[in-house]
């Protein structure tokens, strides 16, 4: 897995000096962009960290940044840090999926516990993402019939009433089950059902 950065969005450049050396001592990488529109053209879905913003800027707000990323299905964890926070606009920022909402000036060691705390939640998220392709990948590998018993046994059905649904032996299907548990790396039908009803087999 690639070394996390912390992207730093604000239109004051002291404020972005001031960021940068505080994550750069603490061994993190950063980036910094004095505007939205500057990070929006320099970001991709692919980008693997923080980002910590400003809220009151220059043309893109950090709420609307927020809401683009999201827009745009960049998962970085978003970090907001402002001198002029009020409760609304924190509730906003925390609904919208944010880590934290900082004031400035911020404590060193907060804002430390923040950024890890971001990067948890971003390898988590490709730690999920990977498991999920992984998973996909496995139910393409099912043969039709074998997607046709894992359909009905996970609704709860016994083998001997999946055999007669599908007019096939009792034992026929137990060693189809055996080939979807497999297939899937599904410990028990329970495991078996959760991974049918975060695909999307089951609606």
């Amino acid at each position: 897995m690639q070394e996390p950065v912390v992207y730093i969005v604000d239109d004051d450049a002291a404020v972005r000096d001031s960021l940068t050396l505080m994550i750069e001592q603490a061994g993190m990488a950063v980036q910094s962009f004095e505007n939205a529109r500057m990070f929006l053209n320099a970001c991709h879905p692919d980008l693997f960290g923080c980002i910590i913003i400003d809220v009151r800027m220059p043309g893109m707000d950090g709420l609307q940044l927020q809401e683009e990323l999201a827009w745009r299905k960049i998962p970085l964890p978003v970090i907001f840090l402002t001198g002029h926070g009020d409760i609304p606009m924190s509730v906003r920022a925390i609904k919208g999926g944010a880590v934290d909402f900082l004031t400035k000036p911020v404590i060193r060691e907060k804002l430390l516990i923040c950024v890890r705390t971001a990067f948890a939640e971003a390898r988590k998220h490709i730690s999920d993402v990977t498991g999920h392709q992984e998973i996909r990948s496995c139910l393409i590998k099912l043969t039709r019939r074998e997607r046709e018993v894992m359909l009905l046994a996970v609704q709860g059905l016994a083998n001997k009433e999946i055999a007669s649904c599908l007019g096939i032996s009792h034992r026929t299907v137990e060693i189809h089950k055996s080939k979807i548990m497999q297939k899937t790396g599904a410990g028990n039908l329970l495991e078996l059902a959760r991974i049918v009803r975060e695909n999307g087999l089951n609606e």
